[in-house]
């Protein structure tokens, strides 16, 4: 009798559960039809701005392709060239070995001369560009050269790169204009930027040292240990580190006086 009266609950449990089970899919099912229905109705009505929509983004799009096919390749190719030129004389200028005067080779690659461009003239035509972006950073260095330090600042810190090496060296000489210029504390700064701008083993330990002997004429002995311990610490076999506990223990001498 137990046993019989068991069944026949289940039978009857398993009956509701399908009713509702067919309940439920009946149920979803019209939420779908509903939602389509009313999404249906949405792009109807609001066909027109989507159609605007998407044309508007394809012209981006193709805009875009064509402005990089078009315009931007060809005057990157166009600047590249020009910047040949006046790179010639700024490296006869860095490298030293010229017969001509160092001033006249970074005039000439600031100017230009016979009818070519010179840098200035890369960086008004080109200034977008990575010709005439690296044409700010040897604008900025043949000005230093030349000592106008007003330009020199101008395009050193107009000029951008993710170098690690030319970054930190563009930044060191910034460091080289404040300390020519009498503005020790920016030097600091600037040199500080300088060595942190990717460690290694060539400019950041160069770059700390020269801080810290600034730090040092300024008679901040503390700032001075700090910085020559991070070379002691980090960079112990570059060429700075290697001789850096003299400096270091002179330093840490004049703190305790």
């Amino acid at each position: 009798m137990a046993t019989y009266k068991k069944k026949g609950n289940k039978a009857k449990i398993d009956k509701v559960s399908k009713v509702e089970e067919e309940s439920t899919t009946a149920e979803v099912f019209n939420t779908l039809d509903e939602t389509a229905s009313k999404s249906e109705k949405w792009i109807e009505k609001n066909s027109k701005p989507l159609i605007i929509g998407f044309v508007a983004l394809a012209a981006v799009i193709l805009g875009y392709l064509a402005y990089n096919n078009f315009v931007k390749e060809p005057k990157s190719i166009d600047a590249a060239n020009e910047l040949a030129y006046p790179k010639s004389f700024f490296d006869q200028a860095e490298s030293g070995s010229a017969t001509i005067a160092v001033d006249s080779l970074y005039k000439l690659a600031l100017n230009g001369a016979d009818g070519k461009y010179g840098l200035i003239d890369i960086i008004d035509n080109y200034g977008s560009t990575d010709a005439g972006n690296l044409a700010k950073y040897m604008a900025g260095i043949s000005f230093l050269k030349t000592n106008d330090y007003e330009n020199a600042e101008k395009y050193l810190n107009s000029f951008s790169t993710d170098d690690e090496i030319l970054g930190a060296i563009a930044e060191g000489n910034l460091g080289d204009l404040y300390s020519d210029t009498n503005q020790p504390e920016d030097a600091i700064d600037s040199y500080i930027k300088a060595a942190n701008f990717k460690s290694n083993e060539f400019t950041s330990p160069l770059y700390l040292f020269k801080a810290g002997n600034i730090a040092m004429d300024l008679e901040n002995y503390t700032k001075a240990e700090e910085l020559f311990t991070r070379i002691k610490n980090e960079y112990p076999n570059s060429d700075e580190g290697l001789k850096i506990d003299i400096y270091l223990n002179r330093a840490r001498l004049a703190a305790q006086n």
